[in-house]
């Protein structure tokens, strides 16, 4: 068994998601279990280089966690031949810029979505990337989580029948800062930063959809700013121009209709952050996170509509729990081997740029959907 050392440039995981999903619960878990092993029994272990524009926040973050190598210049980082993947987790309006460099330097190269800002944005990075002859991904992680493997596993096993309809719920209380401190950057509800819920989410839904349910045919969309007053994380009052909640119907090819709300001002009631309600002709399943509970047609209540009496069936009660029948590892940690195998044994890994760019195209058309209040076919990106 040889080991298999590889080197990845970290830029911008000083923030909460970059430091606890990438660095924390991905790159550092992987090491601390001895690497991935690949096909010939080696095992690939990387090194974190971490890049950013605060030295301080840097400097605290290495330490803490025992990392080696950091720096503030991107570009020596990148000159460095030692370094040989490039992971993205800036600000959304930062990372076309910055990845570009990373292909120019022959770097394969992974990114947070959405990968740009616009369509054209991130279909000329997929292509500079097939272009430079680079290995490329894009983070696609809501594919691994438990609930949605329960989910893919219900529908790979024709529990459902014939799928009708999806409806999605994903969202939650974000502060404006007045009162209590927000729990998310201030960037995200600002336009010139290329904040927005649906240009963050759309990404996501994108291909939750394509994966587990089909392609998207059209949609229709609204949008909403719900709180245009908001302060920063400086204790500024800023105007917040961005949407913070989007409300989407996506009719796929083959007849099912999804509906996916998605808000930062909503309060939570139901199981879990994000809720995936699946109906059927056979059965029914809503997933969260982690969890997936089922109603088949053979344990369906058959309500009667009756306004005059309380309720007499416990409807949470009548859905059955799904097993956890197996050990599920983060959904970030997971993409990371598939895409750690994907540099150095040259696997396949279908989760590249291009599938990022049609989370950007989505989002793009919801915003059109938006503003002409009409429906909006989704075509073929053509690359």
């Amino acid at each position: 068994m040889a080991i298999i050392p590889i080197r990845v440039i970290l830029n911008g995981v000083t923030g909460r998601m970059g430091t606890n999903q990438h660095l924390v619960r991905s790159i550092l878990a992987i090491r601390q279990q001895g690497g991935v092993v690949t096909s010939s029994g080696d095992r690939i272990v990387p090194e974190a280089v971490l890049v950013g524009r605060n030295a301080d926040k840097l400097q605290r973050l290495a330490a803490t966690h025992g990392v080696e190598h950091w720096t503030t210049d991107l570009d020596a980082a990148l000159a460095d031949n030692a370094n040989q993947i490039y992971f993205d987790a800036l600000a959304t309006n930062l990372r076309v810029e910055n990845t570009l460099k990373a292909i120019a330097a022959g770097k394969a190269v992974y990114c947070e979505k959405p990968t740009a800002a616009t369509t054209a944005e991130a279909v000329g990075l997929a292509q500079a990337a097939r272009d430079a002859g680079v290995k490329n991904g894009v983070v696609q992680d809501k594919l691994f989580l438990p609930g949605l493997l329960k989910l893919k596993y219900l529908i790979d096993t024709g529990f459902f029948g014939r799928i009708l309809s999806v409806r999605g719920e994903f969202g939650y209380w974000v502060f404006d800062g007045i009162d209590q401190p927000a729990q998310r950057p201030s960037w995200n509800y600002q336009k010139k930063e290329s904040g927005g819920i649906i240009l963050d989410m759309f990404a996501h839904w994108r291909y939750v959809i394509d994966n587990l349910f089909g392609p998207i045919r059209s949609l229709a969309c609204m949008g909403a700013v719900h709180l245009p007053e908001r302060v920063d994380e400086r204790g500024q009052p800023y105007a917040a121009d961005a949407d913070d909640a989007a409300y989407a119907i996506f009719e796929l090819a083959n007849g099912v209709v999804c509906q996916f709300n998605s808000s930062w001002t909503t309060r939570v009631r139901r199981d879990d952050l994000l809720t995936v309600h699946v109906d059927g002709t056979k059965g029914s399943a809503v997933a969260g996170l982690r969890e997936c509970v089922v109603q088949g047609d053979s344990f369906t209540p058959k309500p009667v509509w009756n306004p005059d009496i309380i309720q007499p069936i416990q409807f949470f009660d009548t859905w059955q729990w799904m097993p956890n029948n197996q050990t599920y590892e983060n959904a970030f940690k997971i993409q990371w081997e598939a895409f750690l195998r994907h540099v150095v044994e040259d696997t396949p890994f279908r989760w590249d740029l291009m599938e990022g760019a049609k989370g950007v195209q989505l989002a793009e058309l919801g915003y059109q959907a938006w503003s002409e209040r009409r429906w909006v076919d989704v075509p073929d990106l053509g690359v």
